[in-house]
């Protein structure tokens, strides 16, 4: 899938970081990279460092990587509507009450991490699903005019995020 065009995404820092990758990188290459690289440092914890936090008030990495489960699947629905022509407005989310919420501290690590791959998966298959035209579809996701093709690079530069978090402000702990 191509890079998204400037016009398909606001003018804002949250989408400028989120966007950010070189010209010639391949989305879904990328995506099963992503997966790759954070299987690996999750499937390499020592018992309970999974319910690691850096700070007190930041999230465990259990959290973390709920988070990114919730939030891929919430990119990955506003892709499909639009991309199937929803005309209305979709919601914006609150990231920490969809955490309170969640309750990934209480469920089984390797559970959460099949959660994980099976939604990369159903996210990678989604994207190769979609045709020219509906890659182009631009719609209102909270509340913002987004292209699905920019909803779609938002998957990995979300994850690009995050894995730069936990390498930058976890891992460290751990050495």
């Amino acid at each position: 899938m191509r890079s998204p065009e400037p016009y398909e995404y606001p003018n804002s820092r949250y989408f400028a970081e989120y966007l950010n990758f070189e010209a010639d990188e391949n989305l879904i290459e990328l995506l099963q990279t992503q997966q790759k690289q954070v299987l690996h440092i999750y499937q390499n914890l020592a018992k309970g460092q999974e319910n690691f936090a850096y700070a007190a008030g930041k999230w465990s990495l259990k959290q973390l990587i709920g988070h990114l489960i919730d939030t891929e699947r919430i990119f990955s629905y506003r892709a499909l509507a639009i991309s199937r022509g929803e005309l209305q407005a979709l919601p914006g989310y609150d990231e920490d009450a969809y955490q309170s919420h969640a309750r990934y501290e209480s469920q089984d690590f390797s559970d959460v991490l099949a959660q994980y791959q099976h939604v990369r998966q159903a996210s990678i298959s989604l994207i190769q699903s979609f045709s020219p035209n509906q890659v182009n579809q631009i719609g209102n996701a909270n509340g913002h005019h987004v292209s699905v093709c920019a909803i779609c690079w938002m998957i990995a530069g979300h994850e690009k995020h995050h894995l730069s978090i936990i390498n930058e402000r976890y891992l460290p702990h751990f050495l």
